[in-house]
């Protein structure tokens, strides 16, 4: 497009300036494409724009390719650090907030669990047996009950994401194996997360663990689609769904939310701040 002044002649600021307006409106796309703005009005009219004259962006792209680059990479990154920050302030609110309204995990007395029944500590784990982060958070499990010996109790429930093929399996296997043992359903659970690429290889490297264990193979076929195994780990979907856990792993401490595969001194500094507030007494 070119622009003329009143005599007719090419007006070089005009193009200098109509060129400024597209950079400036391809920097709003950028902005629009890699953040979650609230302003519909401005959504609207871009949009609008856009559409009336895509041309606008694909000429400004070819004319500055490197603006465009530097502005969709500084957008994004913008975007990403608003996020994380967002993100985090949500996190400490709902951290504050549990302290005083701490979750109430369903435990029954046929939940089995590793460590001291009645500890002061009780740490709920909501995972999925084929995920990365999860393998982490059994690291972080280990370390906790090494450390808080005889003080702490660890339940491991149910949370198969549909995207891991292997891991609603894994799941029933777990529970059916526990039905006849639950000492052997840990050993399954431990062997699993400390081999977990052999997942790939679906239910035959189930079927050697619970073959190793030397569980009962004809009852476990018969209860891996059964009511109870089914309902158990239906309840804990549930439940993690209840209290806002949709990723894995995701934990709940003595009522207290931990969403996501922190490090042992994450849940360190939170009993730390349970002892504080007189909600725990080691």
């Amino acid at each position: 497009m070119i622009v003329y002044d009143r005599e007719g002649n090419q007006n070089k600021k005009g193009i200098n300036m109509l060129n400024y307006f597209k950079l400036i409106l391809l920097i709003a796309a950028a902005v629009l494409i890699t953040s979650c703005s609230t302003d519909k009005a401005f959504k609207k009219q871009l949009i609008k724009t856009l559409k009336e004259n895509p041309e606008i962006v694909f000429q400004t792209i070819k004319e500055h390719p490197s603006e465009f680059m530097q502005t969709v990479q500084g957008a994004a990154q913008n975007a990403q650090q608003d996020m994380a920050i967002k993100r985090k302030q949500q996190e400490e609110n709902e951290l504050a907030k549990s302290f005083e309204k701490p979750l109430k995990p369903v435990i029954t007395e046929k939940q089995i669990y590793r460590g001291t029944k009645n500890a002061p500590i009780t740490i709920v784990e909501y995972s999925d047996f084929e995920c990365p982060f999860c393998s982490r958070g059994f690291t972080t499990v280990e370390e906790l009950l090494k450390k808080y010996d005889g003080k702490i109790r660890f339940v491991f429930k149910h949370l198969p994401l549909s995207f891991h093929p292997s891991a609603m399996l894994s799941a029933q296997y777990y529970e059916a194996i526990a039905l006849q043992s639950p000492k052997k359903a840990f050993k399954f659970h431990d062997m699993i997360f400390r081999n977990q690429s052999k997942l790939k290889k679906g239910e035959a490297f189930l079927t050697k663990i619970a073959k190793d264990l030397k569980v009962d193979f004809k009852r476990l076929k018969k209860d891996l689609n059964s009511e109870k195994v089914t309902l158990k780990i239906d309840q804990d979907i549930q439940e993690a769904k209840k209290f806002g856990i949709q990723g894995t792993p995701g934990f709940v401490i003595n009522g207290i939310p931990v969403k996501g595969a922190y490090p042992a001194s994450h849940f360190e500094k939170i009993i730390s701040k349970l002892q504080a507030k007189g909600k725990l007494k080691l």
